[in-house]
């Protein structure tokens, strides 16, 4: 199994600044958030993140390293 290059406990800030392909997976998830999440939780980790929104912490693991890896972000 090959290690993530994106784990639950790096800010979006760190993960789009390396992967910048993620930013469309994070505004993906506004509207179920019900705010930006680049605007408003530029600073938290991702795992906070989904917690604090309700977010599924796995999917949206998994979208951001498709992402990374040169995907669309989708996932299944």
């Amino acid at each position: 199994m090959t290690a993530r290059r994106i784990t639950a406990d790096m800010s979006l800030l760190d993960v789009v600044a390396a992967h910048p392909a993620t930013e469309a997976v994070f505004r993906s998830r506004d509207a179920a958030a019900g705010a930006c999440l680049l605007c408003t939780a530029l600073f938290d980790s991702i795992d906070v993140v989904a917690a604090r929104h309700g977010l599924d912490l796995e999917a949206l693991l998994g979208e951001l390293e498709n992402a990374a890896a040169g995907g669309s972000g989708a996932v299944g």
